[in-house]
């Protein structure tokens, strides 16, 4: 397995019970939903890697 960087989020307990709810939906946990969420946006922004700018 790769490794993973750990940090502390502090978010509002609306905004978690929501992305809470998002996971259960979907079937994930929350950090998985949270990493798909944020993975998804830096595919969309073109800023990941391999992007040419």
């Amino acid at each position: 397995m790769a490794d993973r960087k750990t940090f502390l989020l502090r978010i509002s307990p609306e905004l978690f019970a929501a992305l809470e709810k998002w996971a259960a939906d979907e079937l994930r946990s929350v950090n998985a939903q949270i990493e798909y969420l944020l993975a998804d946006a830096v595919k969309r922004s073109k800023r990941g890697r391999g992007s040419s700018g």
